[in-house]
């Protein structure tokens, strides 16, 4: 297994949504990976939790992830946070991710969970499958 391109593919999730204007649109712009300090935006992305397993052959290492991405809003429906997700999903499913290190040669939607916070805002947490070959391979 490599673990190698994880950074790389984390790095192509944020500027695939960062370029997406229907992202944009529905969040302002606003993902992270880490929170800023002070107060947060109204709505906002949260790059989360990832696991790795490896996908490896005898001549190519790979690797299948399972990202998490969030979308947090304040407000108290949940339109918002629903539309920025369908906007993630697009962004991610249909446009190339491109990596400095690693192709990714399989992706798909694997679920998603839409909760009230105790905040009284919402959130909805995305889980996407991407299949990513090591371009460095170790044969």
């Amino acid at each position: 297994m490599s673990y190698a391109t994880s950074a790389a593919l984390q790095a192509a999730i944020f500027t695939a949504l960062q370029g997406d204007t229907e992202v944009s649109a529905a969040t302002g712009g606003h993902i992270y990976d880490a929170l800023p300090s002070g107060s947060l935006p109204p709505i906002y992305v949260l790059i989360g939790a990832e696991e790795a397993r490896d996908r490896s052959d005898q001549g190519e290492a790979a690797a299948l992830y399972l990202m998490t991405l969030s979308v947090i809003s304040d407000s108290a429906g949940f339109s918002a946070v629903k539309t920025a997700a369908g906007a993630i999903c697009d962004a991610l499913l249909a446009a190339p991710l491109v990596m400095s290190r690693g192709a990714v040669t399989g992706r798909w939607f694997d679920r998603a969970l839409a909760r009230s916070l105790k905040s009284g805002g919402r959130e909805v947490t995305l889980r996407f499958r991407l299949h990513v070959d090591d371009v460095n391979t170790y044969a």
